[in-house]
């Protein structure tokens, strides 16, 4: 059974083990954990357990393809099935090769920011934002862990033209409906100097995958 998430700070540096008991892995990203577990719960998914690589890769995608080869050669005698629930995630196409070589399943699309708005909308929008600042949930409630202090604005605050200068607007894509969390996101804006959009996207294509393949073991588990 799948383990209740860990605080946000557990999973930015490292991760979340896996529960077992389930039939089915997903290997996830430390900053979709509270999100995948919010979906197994509404659809009693009790057939999917859940372990995540720390959400801190992210700020070094070259690790991202070992570190899941690691985590999949570990739990796959323990499961039927694993997927790996990232996308591409900055590796330049290197975590999809891992993943086919691995024959594993992964997520469609460049990045979160994407498959949570919904790659085709996402990828339409594109040309007219490029000069956007993209934070999700887990983002805004990290944003000093994963933006502010690995970049030294906490101790150069004048370097923020140097990072930011080209962006234009800050667009909180929220999973939740949270006022506290807008309010946070709005503070971002403001400390980034940016122009602010809150847009609901829920979960998006995250959503559509993980209902794939949870079916996909249900039909397995039927078909023994």
């Amino acid at each position: 059974m799948t383990a209740p998430a860990p605080d946000d700070a557990t999973l930015t540096t490292s991760g979340m083990a896996a529960g077992g008991g389930a039939t089915t892995l997903l290997i996830a990203c430390g900053a979709l954990a509270r999100e995948i577990l919010a979906l197994i719960e509404a659809n009693g998914w009790t057939h999917l357990d859940l372990m995540c690589l720390p959400a801190i890769l992210h700020n070094r995608p070259d690790r991202i393809p070992d570190a899941v080869e690691a985590a999949v050669k570990k739990h796959r005698p323990r499961y039927d099935a694993i997927h790996v629930v990232y996308a591409d995630c900055g590796t330049g196409g290197l975590l999809a090769r891992k993943c086919a070589e691995l024959d594993v399943g992964m997520l469609e699309g460049p990045h979160c920011y994407a498959f949570f708005e919904g790659n085709e909308t996402f990828l339409a929008r594109a040309e007219d934002e490029f000069t956007a600042f993209y934070l999700t949930d887990f983002l805004v409630r990290q944003f000093d862990a994963f933006v502010w202090k690995p970049l030294g604005l906490d101790r150069h605050p004048e370097l923020l033209p140097t990072y930011f200068g080209h962006y234009e607007k800050l667009v909180y894509q929220a999973q939740t409906d949270d006022p506290a969390l807008d309010a946070r996101a709005r503070d971002c804006a403001a400390r980034m100097g940016l122009a602010y959009e809150r847009r609901f996207t829920g979960y998006g294509d995250l959503a559509t995958a993980l209902t794939g393949w949870a079916g996909e073991s249900v039909a397995d588990t039927r078909n023994l």
